[in-house]
């Protein structure tokens, strides 16, 4: 996961989704009155859709898992949960499929004080939570964050096939990023487009971590030829946040 600040609605999409909460209420606020809304509710969805994609990274990417293209428009409070927060713009996100209908699903757990224990990339920073070990795949959570595990959990970060697709990412960015040094010291225009092609491609958070790593730590993690790439091209293409160990 990675940070995705959520910008604002045009004030056209915002009237519109506060109108259809209000029938919502009206017609007495549950969750069924609310799922009848939400599958007619054509012209929310397309405002919802087109203020999401700005949003995700690359190719629409799932704003949970970083690898699929994000086909659902996911309620993080669950309809079932809040019903009045059916048509609430600051609680829709994109997500695969998968991650929105076998994984995630009305999943949200809560502190004893109400407090929601899964991270909303839109609202904190992922790796306050969440730390990715770039060579085995793995997210473990941060040590003392109560968010860490659950939301390991309930998002399915770990499941096999993106444990494996975050190892094949790392190798595959830390071959692109030399490449892209080469074409940048040669001053061939092609770098710029590798490194778009790099910042678009699945497992986003895969190159994300590697920008925060510590620079004492760095060639331990991606080795000495990598190192000094990683070095400009964090420069070039620095994290939203800052640099941390990770090993």
């Amino acid at each position: 996961m990675i940070p995705l600040p959520r910008q604002p609605l045009p004030t056209a999409s915002e009237q519109l989704l506060a109108n259809w909460t209000d029938r919502v209420s009206a017609a007495g606020g549950d969750p069924k009155v609310a799922r009848e809304h939400w599958k007619k509710a054509a012209a929310p969805k397309q405002h919802i859709h087109r203020a999401l994609e700005p949003m995700a990274r690359g190719n629409l990417r799932c704003m949970y898992c970083d690898d699929s293209r994000g086909t659902d428009i996911d309620h993080f409070q669950p309809i079932d949960k809040a019903p009045l927060r059916t048509f609430d713009w600051a609680n829709h996100l994109f997500a695969c499929s998968y991650c929105n209908s076998n994984v995630k699903r009305a999943s949200y757990p809560v502190a004893s004080d109400g407090t929601c224990l899964l991270v909303d990339p839109t609202v904190e920073d992922p790796s306050d939570h969440l730390v990715l070990f770039l060579k085995s795949g793995e997210y473990r959570p941060v040590s003392g964050s109560v968010k860490g595990q659950p939301t390991i959990e309930v998002f399915g970060l770990n499941r096999g096939e993106l444990v494996k697709g975050r190892q094949d990412a790392f190798d595959r960015a830390c071959s692109i990023i030399r490449d892209w040094l080469l074409l940048r010291q040669d001053g061939d225009p092609q770098a710029d487009r590798v490194a778009r092609a790099l910042l678009d491609s699945p497992f986003i958070d895969v190159v994300h971590a590697m920008s925060r790593l510590n620079p004492a730590v760095a060639p331990n993690v991606v080795g000495p030829r990598t190192a000094p790439a990683l070095a400009v091209w964090r420069t070039a293409h620095p994290p939203r946040f800052p640099t941390a160990s990770n090993p």
